[in-house]
């Protein structure tokens, strides 16, 4: 009759031998847990399983975090990308250095793609290398104690047998043990009693034969893996040298690549500034080192949503700041035709000069000049009390200004009151509403100050706080002075 075939290489036959090897391992294991079967055990190989176990959950780690890294520098690429491309596309034709910029986004999009490229060929591939030997040797790990269990079973079945062998040795049957055998004829018992005989030889000699088929089974895989497990724990050692030293060559080769062109876009568009025709009508510059004020970005003062229809991008361009007249203090010692010429002609003495032909009527003249004389000297006295009130303006000192103006903060200049919001955009700036009041104060250092800004401290701020109160720069053409 023709053994029933399962397919795919198995038989009946196959398949109930498998069964069997199953149940013997299975009771195998469980006469070892319960002691009643001793189990082979080898410390040095039990050592490079647990090795082998780290390493491969390590390699693991190891290789997923390398794909998101690689990831990240393609996500990286698009941005850049994208972001290149925009500056390209908002690079008007008539600028200076239109077709070095567009050499430099499209160097940029060459570089990152290598960069990327080599990440794969050099790390990537050679982690999935490194990674592509573990399967197999676990599966014949896993194999080996299987074959283990196989020969600790075989060993002990020889042992039995061997044992009920000098347990029966030299003990002849006398008597049958079963009705075929009392049944027997006397001429037959002895023919059975010899077949009983042989197989029990049969027996150990079957048994004898496992063990030994089960040892060599064992022994060959145990032997190479003995040999590739302390080789491949070695190993890893080189491996990670090499894959992070290739990953360190070329971010360093692709950084220092990317800084060369980002120099070169840097040098073109700080020449761009420099041919900007817009910046020598006066305009605020755009922000180039951020060593002062004065290089501040235009759009760093622009007016938050509602504000007036016309919002200037710099408050300096609307209406820079004038400077006041110098103030004149005149000496306290004025010359007689000094104070003399702030008066009109009434003031001055009539006096009345005729021809050498003509008599002089000195009478008449000496009672004018008497009449005169009074007039001139309370004038004069006049003139010399009046004259500070009306030309002499003097320059208070910051103390001076304090003194004159208690609950005010030091130096305090003047007030203005804010017209529209101002929203600060840098840590120095203030941030103001409409409708408050601002105290001016001098800058601490006089070279800071840019034309159109103001520095002050908001009134309430300063009620509340005082010298705690913050004070910043404002555009002036934001406030009106009160």
């Amino acid at each position: 009759m023709a053994e029933l075939n399962l397919g795919k290489g198995l038989t009946a036959g196959k398949v109930a031998s498998n069964v069997q090897k199953k149940l013997t391992r299975a009771q195998e294991k469980v006469l070892q847990k319960l002691g009643k079967a001793d189990e082979t055990k080898d410390v040095a190989f039990e050592e490079g399983v647990i090795n082998f176990n780290k390493q491969y959950a390590e390699g693991s780690k190891l290789q997923r975090d390398l794909r998101a890294y690689l990831e990240a520098v393609k996500a990286m690429h698009e941005s850049s990308k994208n972001l290149q491309s925009c500056l390209a596309d908002m690079y008007e034709p008539e600028w200076y250095g239109k077709n070095e910029v567009d050499s430099i986004v499209e160097d940029c999009d060459v570089l990152w793609t290598d960069y990327h490229q080599k990440l794969v060929d050099h790390a990537l591939i050679s982690m999935d290398t490194y990674l592509g030997q573990f399967p197999d040797i676990k599966a014949r790990i896993a194999k080996r104690d299987r074959k283990l269990v196989d020969y600790d079973s075989a060993r002990h079945n020889y042992a039995t047998t061997h044992k009920s062998k000098k347990k029966d040795g030299g003990i002849k049957i006398t008597k049958p043990s079963s009705l075929l055998e009392r049944a027997t004829p006397g001429w037959a018992q002895g023919i059975l009693s010899a077949h009983n005989v042989a197989q029990s030889s049969l027996s150990r000699s079957q048994a004898e034969e496992e063990l030994e088929r089960a040892q060599k089974v064992f022994e060959e895989i145990n032997i190479d893996l003995q040999e590739e497990l302390p080789s491949l724990w070695n190993s890893r050692v080189g491996f990670y040298v090499s894959t992070f030293q290739s990953l360190a060559g070329f971010e360093e080769k692709f950084h220092k690549e990317i800084g060369r062109l980002d120099q070169d876009l840097y040098d073109v568009l700080e020449k761009l500034e420099e041919t900007d025709t817009s910046r020598k009508t006066g305009n605020r510059s755009a922000l180039s080192s951020g060593a002062n004020r004065s290089g501040v970005d235009d759009s760093n003062h622009t007016l938050k949503p509602g504000g007036p229809p016309s919002i200037p991008k710099s408050p300096s361009k609307l209406k820079p700041a004038v400077p006041p007249p110098p103030k004149v203090t005149p000496s306290k010692e004025m010359k007689t035709e000094n104070i003399i010429s702030l008066f009109d002609s009434a003031a001055t003495p009539d006096i009345s000069v005729t021809s050498p032909t003509e008599p002089a009527n000195w009478d008449s003249w000496g009672e004018e000049a008497q009449e005169a004389a009074p007039a001139e000297a309370a004038a004069e006295e006049t003139v010399s009390e009046e004259t500070p009130a009306v030309n002499e303006e003097p320059t208070a000192t910051a103390e001076e200004a304090e003194a004159e103006s208690p609950g005010m903060p030091p130096g305090f200049i003047f007030k203005v009151q804010v017209m529209h919001d101002y929203a600060a955009n840098d840590t120095d700036e203030l941030e103001m509403k409409a409708g408050d009041v601002v105290l001016v104060i001098p800058f601490d250092n006089p070279e800071e100050q840019d034309d159109g800004w103001l520095m002050g401290v908001k009134q309430d701020d300063w009620m509340q706080k005082k010298e705690n109160a913050t004070k910043g720069v404002f555009p002036e053409n934001f406030t009106q002075r009160l």
